[in-house]
């Protein structure tokens, strides 16, 4: 494609044709009108589902104490975990002081 359509026309020159009109945009008519379904089109219900049985009752001073030790041990983790890194980064930096 070339930029002969965007310049302008000579001096003397007849101007290039105005662009066609654009067609007219069709009409919306609406969405088609829909039947009602027939009566009984659900599909049969072949089981029938059981009610929720009863949940057993918590011990809420029992849930305490285990969530209680629970923490103790992830603290206790942490704290040998910290330890650790901390020896190594002081061996670290005594290598890389002292060396």
């Amino acid at each position: 494609m070339t930029d002969e359509y965007w310049r302008r026309p000579a001096h003397g020159q007849p101007a290039p044709p105005a662009p066609p009109a654009r067609p007219a945009a069709p009409e919306y008519t609406g969405p088609p009108p829909s039947s009602p379904p027939p009566p009984g089109w659900r599909p049969p219900t072949i089981v029938e589902v059981p009610p929720a049985r009863q949940m057993p009752r918590q011990e809420h001073r029992a849930l305490d104490e285990e969530e209680r030790a629970g923490r103790t041990i992830t603290y206790g983790v942490g704290m040998v975990a910290g330890a650790v890194a901390v020896v190594l980064v002081l061996i670290l930096c005594g290598r890389a002081l002292f060396v």
